[in-house]
């Protein structure tokens, strides 16, 4: 159960509750669940009953007991809790973070993406200015991910350069792939980004959805010694209304630099992948079970590491689950879909030591997990980076 599935889940325990007259409220559309916060338990935490009470006119502790009644019976639900004023604490059981994770892998890259066109077409225009491009790149891939069809439009001739060392091709840009005729589209075109393998049909029609001006706060200077992946981060990474910081800590390879933590955490979930081979075992999705006090002295260098917490899969798997979400957040802005892949990063980083069995211990079902985890995660940060027009490397 993703968290946007038990966002649902807890949708219709309200709805439960009104028809059957406990709750006069109107059902909201959307319900926050996130990992929970101090003084919270299980998996997932939601303050729902908070955010009802005054409308309900009880106690948010009230509205609290009537959800859990509905939300034990609901599948994939372990257990409730009620905690501090009214926060409902929610455990699933062990085939939930499975789910999630066979999802992930079935999907690979394409996790979050739209498996059917919309039927629209968006006609973006921007500056030629090499921010507003490379936004603007970015911003067609994540709506083509969407289902979206996007034409880009530059007020004026790119740099040459932005071409051969950024990796932005204005003609590629400027008709959608497998279009020709801005009235004719009839022909199909891909979703998603060119390293993507799998074209749609039966487009249908498809209609003008508008144009849109990208037009982010320039960048103070050339991006263009960074190279392609440190100069695509550092204009991407800041929010579009703040100005980016064209340095060479884009290019350092330590932890300090969110991209290398990216990038690094991608490559040790492949580095496992292989060592996890070599060892003659494979990854598969099931219960996610952490030994305690684990560890990783690579990230973490200090004499004394704090000890891996039992709150690192359910973040991880939250963050995991929301990621379809960010890429609809990251239509417009994509900074969202940059800080979200080192929000998965800094969470996958600290489960990794806890992958392969120490010594000789032999490999359990939970390293197996474990490893179908990590997998998941990569497959993730690889599928970002590439939206992002970043490569995601194997070794590093």
């Amino acid at each position: 159960m993703t968290p946007v599935e038990l966002s649902r889940t807890v949708l219709h325990a309200v709805r439960r509750a009104v028809d059957e007259g406990e709750l006069s409220v109107t059902v909201p559309e959307r319900a926050v669940v996130a990992p929970p916060g101090p003084g919270g338990c299980g998996d997932y935490a939601t303050n729902i009953a908070l955010q009802l009470a005054r409308a309900a006119g009880q106690p948010p502790r009230r509205v609290a007991e009537i959800l859990r009644a509905r939300l034990l019976e609901q599948h994939g639900v372990s257990d409730v809790a009620v905690t501090g004023p009214g926060f409902l604490n929610l455990s699933l059981d062990g085939t939930a973070s499975a789910d999630l994770v066979v999802e992930i892998l079935s999907r690979g890259r394409r996790y979050g993406h739209a498996v059917s066109p919309s039927g629209t077409l968006v006609r973006l225009r921007c500056p030629a200015e090499v921010r507003a491009v490379v936004v603007a790149d970015v911003v067609a891939r994540v709506r083509r991910s969407q289902g979206h069809f996007v034409r880009v439009h530059h007020d004026g001739p790119l740099d040459p350069e932005w071409t051969s060392v950024l990796g932005v091709d204005a003609d590629d840009l400027t008709e959608p792939s497998g279009l020709v005729d801005p009235d004719d589209l009839s022909e199909p075109s891909r979703l998603v980004d060119p390293d993507d393998l799998s074209e749609p049909s039966g487009l249908g029609d498809v209609e003008l959805d508008g144009s849109e001006t990208v037009r982010p706060l320039p960048a103070p200077a050339d991006p263009l010694p960074l190279g392609r992946d440190a100069a695509r981060w550092a204009l991407l990474h800041p929010a579009l209304h703040d100005r980016p910081r064209i340095t060479r800590e884009h290019l350092v390879q330590r932890e300090t630099n969110p991209l290398f933590r990216v990038r690094y955490a991608h490559a040790r979930t492949r580095a496992l992948l292989r060592n996890a081979a070599d060892l003659g075992f494979r990854p598969e999705p099931g219960p996610i079970a952490l030994p305690r006090n684990a560890a990783d002295p690579t990230i973490r260098p200090e004499p004394d590491p704090a000890p891996l917490r039992e709150s690192t899969a359910p973040t991880l798997l939250a963050l995991l689950g929301d990621h379809p979400r960010v890429l609809v957040a990251a239509q417009d802005a994509p900074d969202r879909l940059a800080r979200h892949l080192v929000a998965v990063a800094d969470a996958t980083l600290p489960l990794l030591p806890a992958v392969l069995p120490l010594g000789e211990e032999k490999p359990s079902a939970a390293h197996r997990a474990r490893l179908a985890l990590a997998e998941a995660a990569g497959t993730v940060l690889a599928g970002g980076l590439s939206l992002l027009g970043i490569d995601a490397p194997e070794h590093l």
